[in-house]
């Protein structure tokens, strides 16, 4: 059996897009438009290889080192692109060219193209489709049989060849022995002294080699992205087959148009999410979560039946039946524990919560380790950082946090301690104590009006 290979054309520069990253580095859904057209690629050849051109360093930085790069040092057109690949190609097999700004070429489609390809027993076959408006596009030429003879660049077709609607996406199929044998007799383009991969087309033909043509019935999967506009249509073209295959796999969407869900993310079944939630990076959610509206979550794993309402969990571990906001932040490296709720105005970072313990509202938790049924009281906070560096605090199994208490890190407070409220604590509390640290309370009767009367404004 033949073996099939990729080339992926990622030398463009992207200059519509106004940045200083590549274009082919930029994100749909949370990874590059590169990565949608090389995860295709590999669901159907053996072997990618992508040429690269300015900011080739930034794509190889991403993607590492294993797969194969080739330079485009000069940008002389698509042919000449294809031409810097050649050496790296054995003389037999298949190869799919595809360009690295079609993200939504899916795998599907490109097994179509090499099963045409392989069926008509074809040198070249390149994947068309028809536009209303085929503006921009190199117009795909076929004589009165039907038959595919060329592609005409529009910049250089007639009037007559501009009325044709079916146009070259840009993606091919090639025999490799005939590209061998014809791409190195391509010719630089007249008006803009490139070579062409479309005028390969009429030399294979002329060869002897039989040029077809699969023809998409929707060109939007097909499409380049060349500016920012056009990345958020694919986008959100990208979050709609996301959506849909998590709802046809079980979770519940109030709103698809506005849940934000990354590729790869996985949840499970009967979890219900409400609109303007975000799940991002490498986020996994369990069975029968409620998640929304309003929340934001990235590079984190969250359990079976959790809630999460207007809050942000980043980077963390949330264990089953916790419950999380409205409006808390968990930030990175910290872990809630089962069943434990952590209210609204809540922050907490680098830090693990014990099995039922509660964070209600208002608290602050940085840098400490809570034991099981620990009670943080209103306005809480965990003093852990002393200008220079931060310190560890340990709060034991079954303590009780009295509202507005000061916890001073380094401190460890004991099991079943009790903090009264308004306390600044900086000392080790033993297991089983009361604590309580309060300014003493002054009384002077009758002192009210007169205070208020001298504050009243003149």
């Amino acid at each position: 059996m033949q073996r099939t290979w990729t080339v992926i054309l990622a030398a463009g520069e992207g200059t519509r897009m106004h940045s200083s990253l590549p274009k082919v580095l930029h994100p749909l859904c949370g990874r590059p438009m590169l990565w949608h057209v090389l995860e295709a690629a590999r669901a159907v050849t053996g072997q990618q290889i992508i040429v690269v051109g300015k900011g080739g360093e930034q794509v190889k930085e991403y993607f590492g080192h294993d797969l194969v790069y080739v330079e485009q040092l000069k940008r002389l057109g698509t042919g000449h692109a294809l031409l810097q690949a050649l050496p790296h190609l054995p003389s037999s097999g298949r190869l799919l060219v595809l360009c690295g700004d079609t993200p939504l070429l899916g795998m599907e489609i490109l097994r179509q193209l090499l099963e045409t390809h392989q069926g008509q027993i074809a040198g070249a076959t390149v994947l068309t489709a028809e536009m209303d408006d085929p503006t921009g596009y190199g117009r795909v030429l076929r004589d009165q049989n039907g038959a595919v003879f060329g592609i005409v660049e529009e910049l250089h077709a007639t009037l007559e060849q501009k009325s044709v609607r079916e146009i070259n996406t840009g993606a091919y199929c090639f025999e490799l022995a005939a590209l061998k044998e014809h791409l190195p007799n391509l010719t630089p383009n007249r008006k803009k002294k490139e070579y062409y991969l479309t005028d390969l087309l009429p030399l294979l033909a002329g060869g002897g080699y039989r040029v077809e043509a699969f023809k998409l019935s929707d060109a939007f999967p097909a499409l380049g992205i060349n500016d920012r506009a056009q990345l958020a249509r694919a986008t959100a073209k990208l979050r709609e087959r996301i959506n849909e295959q998590l709802m046809l796999s079980g979770v519940t969407m109030v709103d698809p148009a506005t849940t934000y869900i990354d590729c790869g993310i996985k949840i499970g079944p009967d979890t219900v999410i409400y609109p303007q939630t975000i799940l991002e990076g490498e986020t996994e959610v369990g069975e029968g979560c409620r998640l929304g509206p309003g929340t934001h979550i990235i590079d984190s794993v969250l359990k079976d039946n959790v809630i999460c309402q207007k809050s942000t969990v980043w980077g963390s571990k949330v264990e089953e039946k916790a419950t999380i906001g409205p409006y808390a932040y968990i930030r990175p490296e910290s872990v809630i524990g089962p069943e434990v709720k952590v209210g609204d105005f809540v922050e907490i970072k680098k830090s693990c919560i014990g099995k039922g313990s509660k964070v209600p509202h208002l608290t602050y938790v940085g840098d400490a380790d809570i034991g099981p049924g620990v009670n943080m009281g209103a306005g809480s906070i965990v003093v852990n950082y002393d200008g220079r560096r931060k310190h560890k605090t340990t709060i034991e199994a079954g303590a009780f946090i009295g509202c507005n208490s000061n916890l001073v890190s380094p401190l460890t407070v004991g099991a079943g301690a009790f903090i009264g409220a308004g306390s600044t604590i900086t000392r080790n509390v033993p297991a089983g104590s009361l604590v309580i640290s309060r300014s003493p309370q002054k009384l002077k009767e009758g002192f009210a009006r007169r205070f208020l009367e001298n504050n009243k404004e003149k």
